[in-house]
């Protein structure tokens, strides 16, 4: 099927709608991760290239004047983390120190509670204990596991900087369109981490943001996701066509298939709609090509979870394929 640009085609307003479990990696940080200390495969060429940043008339970025105030940047949440692959993260990741961690009394002994006391110790980070039912009174989710972390929120990061390639690797995004359910997000960005997404970018109304649910969901995911809040995802496209970004929709009425996509070294944002509507009509206008997941099934659609996951695993799939190291 030909990926051409949708131009505002009417289609069915409706998400394809994933969660694991468990941790990812032991003692060894790298384990359990493939690609991710040799590097995943990114980009490559073939027939439906997408067009280039130059062919799509990209507007070069104005360097900032030297007086210019750097911006500031927003907290997204994501401040009281839950449950014990979260936690973990948080202490191994180092990118923002917890102020203290909270644990229910009389728990079993599980090696990963041992490596979390042991990482709070090291870092000297204040370990309050509290009898089941005032942890069950503190904690914000209905599975915490026993641990919540206090730590300083995410801050978002600044559209553009998504645009350029970190550590030579060609932007992967993922755009999310006003989903509504934690559960959903939570899963969103662990996959998304898992996928090696380099940036995600949230609606900030009308769409749930960073709960301790979400952090939970994520298992850890928020500690190496680079997130920013926009007020209107449409006009969000908008600029990442402008930059250069060859922005995909991920929609049931979509004009081609999401396996028949071609990645190539340009960066890319996948765009994945709300629970039930999809992506907005606004957003879907502005994606340069609208996919579709082919279903064999008697149910018409994938929650947006695992929608999400076939098609950014069909990016990784297609990287690699092609050859391109990451």
């Amino acid at each position: 099927m030909s990926n051409r640009r949708p131009g505002g085609k009417p289609g069915k307003g409706n998400s394809h709608k994933g969660k694991s479990d468990g941790p990812r990696r032991s003692e060894s940080r790298g384990e359990g991760r493939p690609g991710k200390s040799g590097g995943r495969s990114r980009a490559g060429q073939s027939k439906n290239r997408p067009p280039t940043g130059s062919q799509r008339g990209t507007t070069p970025m104005r360097d900032k004047p030297s007086h210019a105030r750097p911006t500031r940047r927003r907290p997204l949440g994501g401040d009281q983390i839950e449950g014990r692959q979260a936690v973990r993260e948080l202490l191994l990741a180092g990118n923002r120190r917890a102020r203290e961690i909270v644990m229910a009394a009389d728990m079993e002994t599980a090696p990963i509670l041992e490596e979390i006391l042991e990482l709070a110790n090291e870092d000297r980070i204040p370990i309050r204990e509290l009898s089941k039912a005032k942890f069950d009174a503190f904690a914000r989710t209905e599975s915490s596991q026993g641990v919540v972390a206090l730590a300083p929120p995410l801050l978002e990061h600044d559209l553009e900087t998504f645009v350029k390639p970190r550590n030579g690797i060609p932007p992967f995004l993922l755009v999310v369109d006003g989903v509504t359910d934690p559960g959903n997000l939570g899963s969103l960005l662990r996959i998304a981490e898992c996928a090696g997404v380099t940036g995600v970018i949230l609606a900030r109304h009308r769409a749930v943001h960073i709960t301790p649910t979400v952090t939970k969901t994520a298992a850890g995911a928020i500690e190496h996701l680079p997130i920013t809040q926009v007020t209107g995802i449409p006009s969000a496209i908008g600029q990442l066509n402008d930059l250069g970004v060859w922005t995909v929709g991920l929609d049931m009425g979509g004009d081609s298939s999401v396996f028949d996509l071609r990645v190539a070294t340009d960066p890319v944002a996948l765009v994945l709609g709300a629970e039930g509507r999809g992506i907005s009509r606004l957003a879907r206008e502005r994606c340069e090509v609208v996919a579709t997941i082919p279903l064999a099934g008697n149910i018409d659609s994938l929650n947006v979870a695992a929608a999400g996951a076939v098609a950014c695993f069909e990016v990784v799939r297609r990287r690699q394929e092609l050859g391109d190291p990451q």
